[in-house]
C-alpha cells in the first residue's frame, strides 16, 4: 500500500455536530480547502455535488 487511510465513523444524536467536526477533520488534514457552515449551507459533506 502506498499511502496510509483512516475510515472513521461518527455516531451522535441530530445537532451535536457531527458535520461541523468532519468539516474540521477534513479540512486540518488537508482534504478541503475550507472549512464549510452548517447554517450557511457551504458544507463539502451535505451537498450531492
Amino acid at each position: 500500500m502506498t499511502g496510509k487511510h483512516l475510515n472513521l465513523g461518527i455516531l451522535a444524536h441530530a445537532g451535536a455536530g457531527k458535520t461541523t467536526l468532519t468539516e474540521r477533520l477534513l479540512y486540518e488534514s488537508g482534504a478541503i480547502a475550507s472549512i464549510g457552515s452548517v447554517d450557511a449551507g457551504t458544507t463539502q459533506t451535505d451537498t450531492l455535488t
